[in-house]
């Protein structure tokens, strides 16, 4: 479990194709401090730590991660957005985020406000699948509010801080990235669907 708040940032080193999954290598400041089995969320998605050499790390994307998420457009040199699972012990300064990725969504416009941005994200609208006005969203791994939303389509205002500290100052237009739709929202979702076929 996470809270969609970045601790910092990865940038990926070295990319292999096993069968049909993708053997990821990343280097991250606090490397020295993770352990093998380990889960760390890469752009909102849930990976496990498989080895560990010095100051780089290794994952494993399987078929159906890199088929609902934008992990196939990773290249050596990607700036990837990490967090570590949630301590309970803490306080949950986002919200709870499972770091499993419903689907990709592509960037339509990045808007500059004087210092803050407004993104506009389009996605592949379902019954399962909606945002809402000041409801959450996750945005590769990041936590944030929505801040307008539409058929298909949201936007959410970045604060300078999370700009310059995330991947969000990397996007550009037509850029794919990765969503998970509130976990209480999906419920609800579905709740009333099975009730409307009562």
């Amino acid at each position: 479990m996470f809270t969609g708040i970045i601790e910092s940032t990865a940038i990926i080193q070295k990319i292999e194709k096993r069968a049909e999954n993708i053997h990821f290598t990343l280097s991250c400041p606090f490397t020295d401090e993770l352990k093998i089995d380990q889960s760390l969320a890469h752009n909102g998605c849930c990976l496990t730590v498989v080895e560990i050499s010095g100051d780089q790390y290794s994952v494993t994307a399987i078929a159906e991660t890199l088929e609902k998420t934008n992990l196939n457009e990773w290249i050596i040199g990607t700036e990837v957005n990490l967090e570590r699972c949630l301590k309970f012990d803490g306080r949950l300064d986002g919200h709870l985020v499972q770091g499993h990725v419903d689907k990709t969504g592509v960037v339509k416009n990045i808007e500059d406000r004087g210092g803050s941005f407004f993104i506009t994200i389009q996605y592949d609208e379902t019954d399962d699948f909606t945002t809402v006005s000041q409801g959450s969203i996750t945005v590769n791994g990041i936590s944030l509010t929505v801040a307008e939303s539409g058929n298909g389509q949201f936007s959410v205002a970045i604060i300078p801080y999370t700009w310059e500290f995330t991947n969000m100052k990397n996007l550009q237009i037509g850029d794919m990235v990765n969503l998970e739709f509130d976990i209480i929202g999906k419920y609800v979702t579905k709740l009333m669907k099975k009730n409307a076929v009562l």
